[in-house]
């Protein structure tokens, strides 16, 4: 039976910064048998001190969801399309190097902008930043890029691609060019979709955590003359599932440009991601669905959760 702290092969234990990292640099290494994995190999060690509070200017996560085990299996999901895309991209310009670590840092660091800040004291929880977190991320690669060796335009690159993870913008509207930067993009917001909904407690997490951070970070309240969804429980976020679950494919299709495909060219013909995340839907569309599993729990003990009396969006 699969592992819950497990990835969708219950090979890696995704909620360990060093058996993820050691997984994408083994890919990274033998795409690249030259090149240095020294910027990933720190980025892995920071981003396993910044999430454990080890940082001295931000306080440990305290986001249930969008915790160290996710930002870790979308960086492993990031590595393996990278790894599909460069065996299957018949013509397309190749990945070099320096471009798969860019693609890696984007999705190791896409929502570290969950993360608090010490001297803030405006704000009580991480999930307070849902709506501006994908652009807190962005500043935060920009400063964060050149300190790992990236060039300056390279560190641009790494935040610009934090927006393909948001649904504030759609894709074709994003400042990138075309090539191969933009597909790195596509990859990376394909990446942060079947990784999430292929995870084997998606459901529970969606329903016991996720729903909370929209809570706290009034998902309902407009922005932009747009409103994002809004949900009046946890078991309305998983009721609807079957309807995201559309709407998360024609992005997968139309504005990611099929990049799901390279799952199954890494892992030799089938996708893995897919058939869970189809699994995890068609459980959701079932009457009265049993949610049963047990997430890890990957937030330091001393981290105070949310009050467990968040029943609505305000």
């Amino acid at each position: 039976m699969a592992r819950n702290d497990y990835d969708i092969s219950d090979s890696i234990q995704t909620t360990d910064p060093a058996a993820v990292g050691e997984e994408v640099i083994r890919l990274y290494c033998k795409l690249f048998a030259h090149a240095s994995p020294r910027a990933l190999e720190r980025a892995f060690a920071d981003i396993a001190r910044m999430y454990d509070g080890g940082d001295l200017l931000y306080w440990p996560c305290d986001t249930e969801y969008h915790d160290i085990q996710h930002v870790l299996d979308v960086t492993l999901a990031m590595a393996r399309l990278m790894d599909g895309y460069q065996r299957s991209r018949n013509g397309s310009d190749a990945l070099v190097p320096e471009l798969f670590i860019v693609g890696a840092l984007a999705a190791l660091f896409h929502d570290i902008g969950y993360l608090r800040r010490r001297n803030d004291h405006r704000h009580r929880y991480g999930a307070e930043y849902t709506i501006t977190h994908v652009d807190r991320g962005a500043m935060f690669l920009r400063r964060y890029g050149p300190e790992l060796g990236l060039e300056k335009d390279q560190a641009r690159l790494a935040a610009t691609l934090l927006h393909f993870t948001g649904y504030d913008r759609k894709p074709d509207s994003i400042r990138i060019g075309a090539g191969l930067p933009r597909r790195l993009g596509q990859l990376l917001g394909t990446a942060d979709i079947i990784a999430q909904m292929s995870d084997r407690c998606y459901l529970e997490k969606c329903r016991n955590r996720l729903f909370p951070e929209f809570v706290l970070g009034r998902l309902g309240a407009p922005r932009n003359g747009a409103t994002l969804p809004r949900f009046r429980s946890g078991d309305e976020l998983v009721a609807k599932t079957p309807g995201f679950y559309e709407n998360a494919m024609r992005r997968l299709d139309v504005q990611l440009g099929e990049c799901h495909q390279y799952a199954a060219r890494h892992f030799g013909g089938e996708n893995l991601y897919l058939n869970a995340l189809r699994k995890n839907v068609q459980h959701a569309g079932s009457d009265c669905p049993k949610l049963r599993r047990r997430p890890p729990y990957t937030l330091l003990p001393e981290v105070e959760p949310y009050p467990r009396d968040l029943v609505s969006i305000q």
